[in-house]
């Protein structure tokens, strides 16, 4: 089925592809939403469980994900 991302979830990968980044963290991530970090967290959470990015190797405050 198809999934229905939020604003915020769109505006961000949009502009991670068009900048050709794939690999984002938290904070990246909540600056590009202009949102909090818990926001962004939540954001992230929801498009890992549907498949959309997945986390990177690093964990801790420097998490990365990849697209």
């Amino acid at each position: 089925g198809r999934v229905e991302l939020n604003e915020r979830q769109r505006k961000v990968l949009n502009a991670l592809l068009d900048g050709g980044g794939k690999e984002f963290s938290t904070s990246k991530y909540a600056k590009l939403a202009g949102t909090s970090l818990d926001t962004a967290l939540r954001d992230i959470r929801q498009l890992i469980d549907v498949g959309v990015v997945k986390g990177g190797e690093s964990g801790g405050r420097s998490k990365k994900y990849i697209l």
